[in-house]
């Protein structure tokens, strides 16, 4: 049966088709939704898990129990990753470990771009990257056969527009595959004594791999009719292939490690051979250090952003390539937002309210607090960083900076527990503002161990984090609404001047997710009442824009009152003029 699949969805039923029997992930964007369609197999088990390292530690021990499994992320989450990783690449596996990472160049959800083939080389791990949905599947089920024969885990590496992009897939059936537990404390306990030993084999396997690189099909040369040669990879391939379909081109499935004879036969039927990649020069550096001199890369592509069919040619033809279809008039930009109701919004005006103080921010939708017009953020690094940064700064202010911490409580659960763990044991004076809206907002509304649900909706144990946060030895623990504004600019700020650290677990839910229920008595704006003060545009609630008066759009409004509370006019309510 022939079906049309996003990338993403594809890497699941290649899963599925591959007798996967444990998923596991921390939801990011663009690697989500793996692990979502993964949950319609009734076949596999599949979880949330707090934070990638632990995720990954779930598929390292279902893998050694002798079950294929799957662990995805982002390309940032590979970095919490990496303790794992780098070990599992001495222990080995027993059932396959794949471990699909997904790329964003071009930076459309994340706070860096980070080229995943870097870390995979540094752990000497093998890497496979499909270039379309067709390929996600059939890459999926060799990874595991490499894993198995080479006694390795593999990396399969998506980019953003690989693994939500549509093509058509051919589906085919489910394998069972179980290899049965063999205890093996050699291969299996990573004492110095046993490591040593490892390393070898690992050096070993590397040589092997690159044995295989040369043979198999997921490298594959496509006879061209012109004279201009590209080695290239994953959706730069399709670059390529549209930008210049007569062209000779090496297309390498497995990135890592390379077909050295394979690479070198080529470019030696060329004068000059492009090498087309997004983000780093991983393919050109070792290419050229093979001791190739025709290897044009980096010098003419940028090494930054997302590439198109036209950017490559504009870029070889070193000319200006006109676009293949051109808008006749400018979109006017669609600037990021807090959505209308959100929870978020109440406590950033607060804290835009509050004078002289430094907030350290974290990853999430809450972010959008730093932008205009609550400019209420002064740092967002990683998960959980907001934490450990006001620790910081407490502890580096002679004066006794007024620091705040903001995260989500998801973020908290993933990486925010030690920090708070450090700060109370160190004794820290400093706030932190959980921002509960009891999901995993920004990446789609995913449960996590504090919403008392798991990835199939089933209820389980509620993580409690007034409980919790109590236990670590905060001296103050309390739970707020933020949509009572007036109260939380009194209390936030009287809060910041007591010495230890302070816990406000700022509660409530997500208005857009559909497990939450509202009433919605929807706002209007009495034009008679109205000063047109503007204060209400203050928020930024994009239900709310400026006419002749402030008007509240009923489309969009979501009924949580906010703008009613702050009007001092008594201009908003729910009743309409």
């Amino acid at each position: 049966m022939r079906r049309l699949m996003l990338g993403n969805q594809a890497v699941a039923r290649g899963c599925y088709e591959a007798g996967v029997k444990v998923a596991t992930a921390y939801p990011g964007t663009p690697s989500t939704e793996i692990t979502e369609f993964i949950s319609q197999y009734s076949e596999i088990y599949c979880e949330w898990a707090p934070n990638e390292k632990v995720a990954l530690e779930v598929a390292i021990g279902a893998a050694i129990y002798g079950k294929r499994a799957i662990c995805s992320m982002k390309h940032v989450g590979l970095n919490v990753a990496a303790d794992p990783l780098f070990t599992v690449s001495y222990t080995g596996v027993n059932g396959g470990l794949l471990i699909a990472v997904a790329d964003d160049p071009g930076m459309h959800s994340s706070q860096n771009e980070q080229d995943t083939r870097n870390i995979a080389k540094a752990a000497k791990v093998p890497v496979l990257e499909p270039a379309d949905s067709q390929e996600c599947v059939d890459f999926v089920k060799k990874g595991f056969e490499i894993s198995e024969k080479y006694d390795t885990p593999v990396i399969l590496r998506l980019t953003t527009r690989v693994s939500h992009s549509q093509s058509v897939v051919e589906e085919d059936s489910r394998v069972e595959i179980d290899y049965g537990y063999k205890k093996d404390i050699q291969k299996y306990v990573m004492m110095p004594a046993m490591a040593r030993k490892r390393h070898e084999i690992v050096e070993k396997r590397l040589n092997d791999l690159k044995e295989f690189a040369e043979k198999t099909e997921l490298n594959r040369i496509e006879e061209g009719e012109s004279n201009l040669a590209f080695i290239t990879a994953g959706i730069a391939y399709q670059y390529v292939k549209e930008a210049y379909p007569d062209a000779w081109v090496l297309k390498l499935g497995m990135v890592y490690p390379l077909p050295e004879r394979l690479v070198k036969d080529f470019c030696s039927k060329f004068e000059k051979v492009y090498i087309v990649e997004e983000l780093d020069p991983f393919l050109e550096e070792n290419i050229k250090a093979m001791g190739i001199r025709n290897a044009v890369g980096k010098e003419i592509f940028k090494m930054t952003g997302e590439y198109s069919p036209t950017f490559i040619k504009s870029a070889i033809e070193k000319t200006q390539v006109e676009p293949p279809y051109k808008l006749n008039e400018e979109l006017a930009p669609r600037l990021p937002v807090l959505c209308p109701g959100c929870p978020h919004r109440g406590i950033f005006y607060v804290l835009s309210k509050i004078k002289d103080i430094i907030i350290t921010g974290d990853i999430g939708c809450y972010t959008l607090g730093a932008l205009s017009p609550f400019n209420a953020m002064d740092t967002c690094i990683c998960m959980g960083a907001s934490v450990g940064m006001a620790h910081g700064i407490s502890k580096a202010s002679d004066k006794k900076a007024k620091v705040v911490a903001v995260i989500g409580d998801s973020t908290f659960v993933h990486s925010g527990i030690t920090g708070l763990i450090d700060a109370v044991y160190n004794k820290s004076d400093m706030l932190l503002l959980i921002l509960d809206n009891s999901t995993t907002g920004m990446t789609g509304h995913q449960d996590h161990p504090a919403t008392g649900y798991t990835i199939r909706g089933e209820e389980t144990f509620k993580l409690d984090l007034v409980s919790l946060c109590k236990t670590i030895g905060c001296s103050v623990v309390e739970e707020i609404n933020p949509y009572n504004i007036n109260e939380n600019i009194k209390k936030i700020s009287t809060l910041i001047d007591k010495p230890g650290v302070k816990v406000l677990i700022v509660k409530a839910p997500c208005r857009l997710h559909r497990r939450y229920k509202y009433v919605l008595s929807k706002r209007y704006i009495d034009k008679n009442k109205c000063k047109n003060c503007k204060l209400c545009l203050s928020l930024g609630c994009p239900a709310i824009s400026l006419k002749e008066v402030p008007t509240i759009d009923q489309n969009l409004c979501l009924a949580c009152g906010m703008c009613e509370s702050i009007c001092r006019f008594g201009a908003i309510s729910s009743v309409k003029e």
